[in-house]
């Protein structure tokens, strides 16, 4: 996001209490850009914590799956 100053807008419950915020657009996507990438690396790292090691070919797996289906 910009290091500029922005002002954003918040909306307010009838109390006052800030409740949500008005943001640009942009602010939006680059923010949720960044959310998706977070989640991407996050999976990541959790599937190499659970990843047993154990590999089999592609041909391996293609007739097992033949054999699963017949």
């Amino acid at each position: 996001m910009d290091t500029q100053y922005r002002k954003h807008q918040f909306v307010t419950d009838p109390k006052g209490e800030k409740v949500a915020v008005i943001i640009p657009i942009n602010d939006y996507k680059k923010m949720m850009d960044e959310l998706d990438e977070l989640e991407d690396i996050r999976l990541y790292d959790e599937s190499k914590v659970s990843d047993s090691g154990e590999r089999i070919s592609i041909s391996d797996y293609l007739k097992k799956r033949s054999l699963d289906n017949e």
